[in-house]
């Protein structure tokens, strides 16, 4: 496979596992797996990857944008409170993208509260893109100490681990959570 193929494969791969809104694998493997076994410079595999994931988590948000119109009533009220009270205070704003940009926690639920919230996609992805950036080039760069190890062993236990199945479970709690919130009484409180 030519050099061109395999970016193409690294695209197409990132960008469909960032299109999954739960459970699907970090992307930081997939870019070691590409820093170890291809002859991709690692920043050609960094770019690659940090584009690839903010286009697929952009759909993600976009899809979930769609699906905020099909929720209860009560739910879109405070969807709409949140969103007012995030766009009012510019330190909320700032707050809301750093945790995107540096955030360690599964983006996909952050990324699903702000399509359903209606926030600004395009400054979040922005955002998520820079630190992806940095994060990808630190993964990429380490990825030569996953050569003692067997990347079989590595995924099964990346998979079976209790934290990474429970960091999912609580950060999909989490945004159900956010859902219920009566962010309209927040709101006129403020």
């Amino acid at each position: 496979m030519d050099q061109i193929e395999m970016l193409a494969v690294l695209l197409a791969i990132v960008f469909a596992v960032n299109l999954l809104p739960a459970f699907g694998p970090p992307t930081w493997t997939i870019i070691a797996i590409y820093g170890l076994a291809s002859d991709l410079p690692l920043i050609v595999i960094v770019l690659a990857g940090a584009l690839a994931a903010a286009a697929g988590r952009l759909v993600l948000a976009g899809a979930f944008r769609m699906l905020g119109d099909h929720v209860p009533p009560k739910t879109r009220g405070n969807l709409e409170a949140a969103r007012l009270l995030f766009e009012r205070n510019r330190r909320n704003g700032i707050i809301g993208i750093g945790v995107f940009a540096l955030s360690p926690f599964p983006s996909a639920q952050l990324f699903e509260a702000i399509g359903l919230a209606k926030l600004p996609l395009v400054r979040f992805t922005l955002a998520f893109f820079a630190g992806r950036l940095v994060s990808y080039a630190f993964y990429a760069m380490t990825a030569k100490q996953l050569r003692d190890t067997s990347l079989g062993q590595e995924f099964a236990r990346m998979f079976s681990d209790p934290w990474v199945l429970a960091i999912e479970l609580v950060m999909i709690a989490a945004l159900v959570s956010l859902l219920k919130i009566d962010w309209r009484r927040i709101l006129e409180r403020r």
